[in-house]
């Protein structure tokens, strides 16, 4: 059965009509190992382009610009295998992070490295992670061999959390082979004690979050796996590996993967608070026995019970929400939930998560990104922590299909109270711009306007904005970069680049940003937090949270737009050890630092 769809104008070009099965294809699925929907007509702008590589609007508002040159960042190169992109561990990418390491109060960068399969060999030098000092004048300083951090194996995910509650922020990289665990020396300097804390794994894990589940103060961490595979005998057409499926995306042989490969374990690791870990995976009642594919993952409070829940974006396999039960295992609630699979109980591949409150009810949404031919999926969070697929009565569900996405966040990108969604594109298969098939392997980020908490509208991408800038773009990561109330993207893109997307709104807005400073009990950096601000009669939510996006950790700090009031009539924040704790603030567009426990927080 085909379900019609309206495609509406994308960026500036007319609307077309279009037709998709509302069930996977074998030739899109099962052969290619990717679950989406049947192909689709190419849709074009007014110059002949595909629309993931155009529809520029001239004169169109100028949100973002991009500044990677001139910020000092261009200089970083990732790779990821060879281009044509033979064997699935070339394809997905690697991750950023911001992360204010010496806690001087401006956001640095953290951007992941893939590798090469000679570098794997040791037949030639390995790609280097990279650690870019913020210099507080809009450029940054590649400090990775003072800081230790080049990690130096097939990188792919880093999540951000004070996991020994000494109040600095240590870093956890995800790899293809053995992990690392940075531990923050406070000067300047990271020390890999992984092996020491029992938490290098080994195998393929993608994406990782830090988050107190058990509520001991402790900062636990979860890292989702991917598909085992050998280098040594990787997964060719029409083999054994492949359950002797030939790997084609609409006729076209591509690489293999990931249906009809092994998943890896998914793993849960309990703070011991000496500086180890146990691994509580099975025990916990989350360590994937079922073989799906990890990507995106994060800790949140989804159902409002005190306890942090964790989720899950899977690759073409159906998603996975564990509510907690509190007493140390997690109910498995994603069908019951309806975040398993989307509207049509279809599942999808899914690659980045965005948790936040969109429509200002108090209640944590969930949106992920998926691949071309596809939508990108908004669920509302119902209460209870059950979800509805709202996307396409949300206005956002054409938009995406032609594109193939990555990382993604929830973003006031304008200040004016109500969290926008902006989501990074690139195709996996570079056989892509070969063909007529209306995708092109660099793509453009694609942003959405929140209306009033009901529906969202695409925003045409300026010509020559940073909206416009094409890329194999991959992780993604938010947060206030220049300390200016504006919120920044850092895109970490395959085989190239990095993309800094400098926010350059000016439209008068109010805002404040807060950095939580949890007790001596912990957890130090307030992950699990939340925070509740009224302001113009209007309530926000914001949460502390490690992870999510694809493979990335977004700034700690939390940002409220605040439209024209110049005033903040109330915050309450609900630290993880469950105490509420209310604020006052003196002044707006300022940045607070808020410490439990303690009274009037100074500002910056």
């Amino acid at each position: 059965m085909a379900l019609a769809l309206a495609a509406t104008s994308v960026a500036g070009v007319p609307a077309q009509s279009f037709s998709q099965e509302t069930t996977p294809s074998k030739t899109q699925s099962g052969m290619s190992g990717v679950s989406t929907g049947s192909p689709l007509a190419p849709i074009k702008d007014a110059k002949n382009r595909p629309i993931t590589a155009g529809g520029f609007v001239d004169g169109a508002p100028v949100i973002f610009e991009d500044i990677t040159q001139k910020a000092g960042l261009a200089g970083f190169q990732h790779v990821s295998g060879t281009p044509e992109k033979k064997y699935i561990l070339e394809a997905p990418g690697s991750g950023v992070a911001i992360i204010d390491y010496d806690n001087d109060g401006w956001p640095d960068i953290y951007l992941v490295n893939g590798s090469t399969y000679d570098a794997l060999n040791g037949k030639q030098k390995p790609p280097r992670a990279a650690l870019y000092h913020n210099n507080h004048d809009g450029t940054f300083t590649d400090v990775t061999d003072r800081a230790g951090v080049a990690n130096e194996r097939w990188g792919f995910g880093v999540a951000v959390g004070d996991f020994d509650n000494d109040g600095w922020p240590d870093l956890y990289v995800t790899n293809y082979g053995k992990n690392r665990l940075y531990r923050n020396n406070h000067d300047g300097t990271f020390t890999d004690i992984a092996e020491k804390a029992g938490v290098t794994l080994g195998g393929w894990s993608t994406g990782a979050t830090f988050g107190d589940y058990d509520g001991d103060g402790r900062l636990d961490l979860f890292v989702s796996g991917y598909v085992k595979f050998d280098v040594n005998n990787p997964p060719v057409s029409g083999t054994a590996a492949t359950q002797y499926s030939f790997c084609q995306y609409r006729g076209v042989p591509v690489m293999c993967g990931p249906r009809g490969l092994p998943g890896e374990r998914d793993h849960l690791f309990h703070n011991n608070g000496d500086g180890t870990f146990t691994d509580v995976s099975e025990h916990a009642g989350v360590a994937n026995e079922k073989g799906y594919y990890g990507f995106g993952t994060a800790f949140a409070d989804v159902n409002d019970d005190g306890r942090l829940d964790l989720i899950v974006a899977n690759d073409s396999v159906p998603n996975y929400l564990y509510l907690n039960k509190g007493d140390g295992t997690f109910e498995d609630y994603s069908y019951a939930s309806g975040f398993a699979l989307k509207e049509d109980g279809r599942e999808q591949a899914s690659m980045g998560l965005a948790v936040g409150d969109y429509q200002n009810n108090g209640k944590l949404s969930l949106y992920v990104t998926t691949f071309s031919d596809d939508y990108y999926t908004l669920y509302k969070n119902e209460g209870g922590g059950n979800f509805s697929d709202v996307t396409f009565q949300s206005g956002i569900a054409e938009a995406t299909i032609p594109f193939l996405g990555w990382g993604t966040g929830f973003l006031d990108y304008d200040n004016d109270g109500w969290k926008d969604l902006l989501a990074v594109n690139g195709h996996v298969y570079p056989g892509v711009d070969k063909n007529d098939w209306g995708m092109t392997y660099l793509q453009r980020p694609l942003l959405f306007h929140n209306l009033g908490g009901k529906r969202f509208e695409v925003v045409p991408a300026a010509t020559a904005s940073g909206l416009a800038t094409l890329v194999s773009g991959r992780g993604a990561a938010f947060g206030d970069l220049f300390n200016d109330g504006k919120i920044d993207v850092v895109i970490n893109s395959v085989d190239g680049p990095p993309t800094l997307l400098r926010n350059v709104v000016r439209n008068g807005n109010h805002w404040i940003d807060l950095k939580l400073v949890g007790s001596a009990r912990g957890p130090r950096d307030a992950i699990g937090a939340k925070v509740f601000l009224t302001a113009g009669g209007m309530t926000q939510r914001a949460d502390v949270i490690s992870g999510g996006s694809y493979c990335s950790s977004n700034d700690l700090r939390l940002h409220f737009g605040l439209g024209v009031s110049s005033r903040v009539d109330k915050i309450e924040i609900r630290w993880p050890d469950g105490k509420t704790q209310n604020v006052d603030i003196a002044a707006v567009d300022r940045i607070y630092t808020i410490e439990e426990g303690k009274g009037q927080p100074p500002q910056k």
